[in-house]
Formats: C-alpha cells, structure tokens, sequence
C-alpha cells in the first residue's frame, strides 16, 4: 500500500492497513462525485481568503472537473495501493499539477472532507428514494380508484370483520407512505447541514468563511459549532435509517397482506405465473417468493436504526474510527431498500383482484354492523338492535340485503384520494434533491 496522506514517514504494517482500509475503497466510490464537489468549493473559498492564487486556484478546478468527468462516465477506480477517494482525487491532482495539488487540502482535515461526503451523498439518496416512493405511491392510488367497487373482507384478530374494498386497502399504503415521506424529509433536513470547515472537530486558525461554502455546496444552514459538526457523524446516518426502517414497515405489511391474500385459502389476489415460483415436489404450487423476500428484507432493514445506535450511542463527542462501520451498515441498507421499492412496484402493475370475494357466503357475517345500523336508523336503540343481530347470528338465521351506506370521508364510498394526494404533495416538496 502506498504511504497515506497522514503519514509522517512511517508506512502502516500491511495487516494494520488492510483491516483500517475496510471496505472503503468499495464504498467510497458512491461519493465521489460528491468528494469533487466538496473540494471544488474548498477551493473557492481557499481563494478567497487568499490561501490559493487565482491561477491555482484555476488549475485545480480544471482538473477536478477532468476527474469528476472520469467518475460520470464510470472511468474512475481507487488504485489497489491508494486508501481511500480523498487519497486518490489528491493523489491524481498532486500527479497533474504538482506542488499546486497539494495545497487544496489546506484548512479541512479528513474528518471534515469525509462528513461533507456523506451529507451530500445521504442529501441526493434522500431525494432517489423520495422519488421511488412516490412512485409507488402514485401506483397504489391508481389501483385504489381502479378497484374502488372491488369489495374485500376486512379482518380483526385476523377474523372476518367488516366489508372493506381493494380501494380501501391499497389507498391504506399510499397514504400510510406520507408519514414516511414525512420522515424521509426530517432526515433530510437533519442531513442538509454544512459541515465543512470544523476540521478535526475543533475548528481551524484559518480565516476560513464557512458561510461561502455552506452557499456553493446547497446547503440550507451551516453546523456552526464545529464539535457539534462532528457530533453529526452517525446521527445523519441514524435519522435517514429511521425514515427507510419507516418506509420498510409499510413495504413490509403489504408485502406480508400479499402472501395471505395470494394463499388459495383467501384467493383474493393472484399474479402471473412468471411472477411467482413453483415447487420442486408439488406441481400445483405457485409461491409467492418475491413478497417473502421483501418482507424479509424490510424487517432486516428496520433493524438498521438500532444497529447505528449500538454503533454510537456510547462513544464520547469528537471523531473516532468507529463511524468507518456506518457506511458498511446504511450503504447497503438504501440498495436493499430501493429493490424493495422497486419490486413492490413492479409486481402491483401485475396485481390480478378477484372481484367475487363476498359470493361465497362464508363471508355474510361481514354486513352484521351494516344490519345494526340500518336497524338504529329505523329506530331501534343500538345495545337491542345489536343484541338482536347477534342472536340472529348464533342462530343461524341472519340474513341482510349487503347493500354498504359508507360515505364519510376515508371509508369505502369515499376514498378521499385526491385530499391524500396533496398531503403526499406537500410532503414530497420538502425534500428539494427530489426529482420527477
């Protein structure tokens, strides 16, 4: 390995380096873009307050733009010998340039630069998932209006309860999606705080004007005292894990909704046979695979929260090289999330309903409510026009004529999904990264 940027002259024993690296080099390069961006900010501000001459500071921005041209077209790599991204970027400059190349790491430490990274990488993913949970979201109100007279057995205790519909049930997940949009948008305002500048934590004798960079790298507001800069480092990461455990939860429950409702002892729902697997022994199975697996993988992931929080809660403020672990456990966490995503999606274009549901007349006990209250409006006092049902029913000889009276706002004959498209609207427009 190649003798690292805090290196006085002493190379690190291979083992020391090997296990230190990690897997840094692998997930380093989802924020290069963003390394570049921060530096090419750093640079400006350098210039300045007169840390950088205006020809350097030329030279540098030139060459940084070559090399964030290399990372868009997937050309750039972190050589096997070089630590990390910050190493490499530096290292490509300081080949280029020479002296000049060195000199763009003046009043920021690692700490710092690293920080930056992550809240403008976690700021952009906050806004890729922003957009793929509302296209969910949007796929879930369409099936809600298109299935609206679709009527389906609601369960309590997971026994028949009352009359609900596919609208109700599927616009229940687009809307219960705003709460964690809403989330989702706290995270990104947690994370959308400018870190650069506080160095090691502790500030630097720099005349270093922080608001400038805050300004030029998007940021909403600075983090002004720079021990609590550094304090950041695992919170970001916990509150973006919070709102993806949040969005799992949903994933998770409908996912689970689906492997019931596919089960032939419900037969509400089915999907095309290339969506579903068989068995090697029963030739009539048709599993429902990708719903188990996303059910699976959203509990993993709503375990991530707590991961983060073993991780830091009891490390004392100021940097330590525990927080390396936090990309090894939310970088992975937002792909498996985003398959998630994008599988729920792509399997509900796909959804077979089965309109006929209540024919069967194991179901007539779902309209025992409706047959109280048509008795209450004809008169009769509630405590005897229930009692009266249910004696009809542990008789055996209840019968009503099914017809559903819902129309408050939210029930089945009132969807109200234009009202949760604009709650889901307002809750989207707080995250700025997110495009569509």
């Amino acid at each position: 390995m190649s003798t690292p940027l805090w290196s006085k002259g002493a190379a690190a024993h291979q083992k020391v380096a090997q296990f230190t690296q990690g897997n840094d080099q692998m997930f380093d390069l989802l924020f290069a873009k963003h390394d570049i961006d921060g530096s090419l900010a750093h640079i400006q501000m350098l210039c300045s307050i007169g840390l950088l001459e205006p020809d350097e500071l030329e030279m540098l921005s030139r060459e940084l733009l070559v090399i964030r041209q290399e990372v868009e077209s997937g050309g750039f790599v972190i050589e096997p010998d070089v630590e990390d991204v910050h190493s490499q970027i530096e290292m490509m400059l300081t080949r280029t340039l020479g002296e000049v190349g060195k000199k763009i790491h003046s009043g920021r430490s690692r700490n710092d630069q690293v920080l930056t990274d992550i809240k403008l990488y976690l700021r952009e993913m906050c806004g890729v998932i922003a957009q793929e949970v509302m296209g969910l979201f949007d796929g879930l109100q369409g099936l809600s209006e298109e299935h609206k007279e679709a009527l389906l057995p609601g369960y309590t205790h997971g026994q028949i309860a009352m009359p609900s519909s596919f609208g109700l049930w599927l616009g229940a997940y687009a809307e219960t999606l705003v709460d964690d949009m809403h989330l989702l948008g706290a995270a990104y305002k947690i994370i959308n705080q400018n870190p650069l500048g506080s160095a090691a934590g502790y500030g630097s004798s720099f005349p270093l004007d922080r608001f400038m960079t805050t300004q030029l790298l998007g940021f909403d507001t600075l983090h002004y005292n720079v021990i609590a800069a550094q304090m950041s480092r695992g919170k970001s990461e916990q509150s973006l894990a919070f709102a993806l455990a949040s969005i799992a939860g949903t994933l998770g429950k409908l996912a689970a909704d689906c492997c019931m409702y596919m089960c032939p002892n419900f037969g509400f729902i089915s999907f095309p046979e290339s969506l579903c697997t068989g068995s090697s022994i029963m030739p009539h199975k048709k599993n429902p695979d990708v719903w188990e697996l996303i059910r699976a993988q959203c509990s993993r992931i709503q375990s991530v929260p707590n991961e983060i929080a073993l991780l830091c809660n009891h490390l004392p403020h100021g940097y330590h090289r525990d927080f390396q672990l936090l990309k090894d456990i939310l970088f992975p966490t937002i792909t498996q999330l985003r398959e998630c995503l994008h599988l729920s999606t792509f399997m509900l274009q796909h959804i077979q309903v089965n309109r006929k549901i209540l024919d069967n007349p194991k179901y007539d006990d779902l309209f025992t409510v409706e047959e109280v209250n048509r008795r209450v409006l004809a008169g009769m006092p509630f405590r005897d026009a229930y009692k009266s049902v249910g004696l009809e029913v542990g008789e055996g000889n209840f019968t009503t004529d099914k017809q559903l009276r819902h129309t408050h706002a939210g029930s089945i004959g009132n969807l109200c999904t234009k009202e949760i498209r604009a709650k889901m609207e307002a809750a989207y427009s707080a995250i700025p990264t997110a495009k569509g």
